[in-house]
């Protein structure tokens, strides 16, 4: 087995794409990549797929600061462009194409959150790791911010703000709520008293009470506003609405202990919504919150990878009911196909936000254009285990000499289309990684859900959890 892993991984090796190709010596605690190697046990296949995955991260962020690349290509489809000036009612925003320069903010967050995962499962040292998230906070305690609040994407060697659209030039709340649920958990980590490690967490607090989650309210209780620009202000118009990937945006932005929002806000605008509440069913599934059959499964993942579901409840919905449930309404939407794509069935299924033949596309039922998102079934794996595992085998074993590569597996494929994305994205690779780990150890949700300030926030929004202290 030692021998069939050592030949695997040098065949392997010497495949990869030269252009992506990053001189692993100039990278402490390198990972070395590795091919699709049979007959190991699933905790060993857990393995391989959070490490590699992990790789992205690792080894393929900014060499300046440290933050994680958006992607590992620099070009986006017309049918992204088109979905961006039709969300944000922009028809005049021209496509554009972002380089290796292109950090994500949400994404550096997810990072963050896998380096955690890296540090426990020994694949790279702790000290190694803490000076990388030591580089990585100094370099946002100078980037360009917005009243503590970081924009959707920053020149990783320069800290200036990429703009993500015309009106889109600054602040960007939800993206800076997943970035400090990443630095949180890692201050809570790393609790040591060497000086380096109280650096540290001093550099987190700096960032973490700097975030004015107020300023967002627009002088209001009524609304949260997704952006703030310095040259158009909140001309954007954008308001969070609820059910969807920014639940943990209110979280973070209640449990705020300097710039709080008040619960007004939380309910006027995420609650308060006609696609909050559902309660359909959907092949006998029913479904708490949210869009028709759910909507793409990233909903469920942001903010649940630092948020425990298990036994949260508010005044209408069990959490674990909702995660688990638009899960399963996903996969069983992928067994019955009603379109009939090639490849769809009970080992192939997952819908979510990724890339696609079209470009970016936010994948789910009701936008269903042929495309498996690995990350969908993978990430889903704490809330059916089986299913996800199935999944796993599937894109591993069967087709990984299409989808498997240096950094796991490709944003998402069409066997309809005979298309098989040679791209990896931020914000779909750290999900794989944090959300294996809380089905095998429940690592991030216990730190993430025993910081004091998180569990004031819960408390204030009226959840309730197991963790939240009673007072």
């Amino acid at each position: 087995m030692i021998f069939k892993i050592v030949v695997t991984t040098i065949a392997f090796s010497f495949c990869l794409n030269a252009v992506a190709q990053i001189n692993n010596t100039t990278y402490p605690d390198s990972i070395a990549p590795v091919g699709v190697i049979k007959d190991i046990s699933d905790s060993a296949l857990l393995d391989i797929v959070q490490r590699q995955t992990f790789r992205y991260f690792w080894h393929y962020a900014h060499p300046v600061s440290g933050l994680a690349r958006e992607r590992d290509n620099t070009v986006q489809g017309d049918y992204y462009w088109d979905y961006i000036n039709e969300a944000y009612d922009e028809p005049n925003f021209s496509k554009k194409t972002y380089g290796p320069e292109a950090c994500a903010t949400g994404g550096t967050g997810f990072g963050i959150l896998a380096t955690i995962v890296a540090v426990e499962r020994k694949w790279i040292g702790y000290d190694t790791a803490l000076k990388r998230l030591v580089k990585m906070v100094d370099f946002l305690n100078t980037a360009d911010s917005y009243h503590g609040i970081f924009p959707h994407f920053m020149n990783g060697a320069t800290g200036k703000t990429i703009p993500f659209g015309k009106l889109d030039d600054g602040a960007d709340i939800v993206e800076t709520s997943y970035l400090l649920m990443g630095f949180l958990c890692a201050k809570e980590y790393f609790k040591g008293d060497t000086p380096l490690e109280k650096y540290f967490r001093n550099r987190v607090t700096q960032l973490w009470n700097s975030a004015n989650w107020n300023w967002h309210a627009n002088g209001g209780n009524t609304l949260l506003y997704w952006h703030w620009s310095p040259m158009n202000s909140f001309d954007m118009n954008f308001p969070i609405r609820g059910y969807n990937e920014c639940l943990i945006t209110f979280i973070m932005a209640a449990s705020s202990p300097t710039h709080a929002i008040s619960p007004d806000v939380y309910f006027n605008s995420f609650v308060n919504s006609a696609s909050y509440i559902n309660d359909k069913t959907y092949y006998n599934i029913k479904l708490p919150l949210g869009f028709e059959f759910g909507g793409p499964l990233f909903f469920e993942h942001y903010t649940f990878m630092g948020v425990d579901p298990h036994n949260l409840k508010d005044w209408h919905t069990d959490y674990w009911e909702q995660v688990v449930n638009h899960t399963r309404i996903n996969r069983a939407y992928c067994i019955d196909n009603p379109k009939k794509f090639k490849g769809y069935s009970e080992n192939c299924w997952g819908l979510t936000a990724s890339d696609s033949y079209k470009g970016y596309v936010a994948h789910c039922p009701q936008e269903d254009v042929g495309v498996i998102s690995p990350t969908a079934a993978l990430s889903s794996m704490p809330y059916t285990p089986e299913y996800s595992m199935q999944a796993l085998k599937h894109f591993y074993y069967d087709l990984g000499d299409k989808i498997w590569g240096q950094y796991g597996f490709a944003d998402g494929f069409s066997e309809e289309h005979n298309w098989y994305a040679k791209t990896h994205l931020a914000i779909d690779q750290g999900p794989i990684v944090v959300m294996i780990e809380n089905y095998r150890s429940k690592l991030i949700w216990n730190l993430f859900m025993h910081i004091p300030d998180v569990q004031n926030g819960l408390k204030k929004l009226g959840f309730k959890s197991p963790f939240i202290k009673k007072q």
